[in-house]
């Protein structure tokens, strides 16, 4: 059933496809969260700019 929604969707494509503009948003959209991505598995963000900070020792005691 799944596979009959992808053929439906690929032939709506196919009769109006989307504008150039449309694509080139959408892979700079992509191309940016892949930088980021290879920045974070390099590590070169710095520890600032991350929404988690390091954890540095054990955390707080909880009873």
């Amino acid at each position: 059933m799944n596979n009959l929604i992808w053929l439906v969707r690929a032939a709506r494509w196919a009769r109006n496809p989307p504008s150039m503009k449309m694509v080139i948003m959408v892979f700079s959209i992509i191309a940016f969260a892949l930088v980021l991505a290879g920045l974070e598995y390099f590590d070169l963000i710095p520890e600032w700019a991350q929404m988690e900070p390091a954890r540095r020792g054990r955390g707080p005691m909880i009873r």
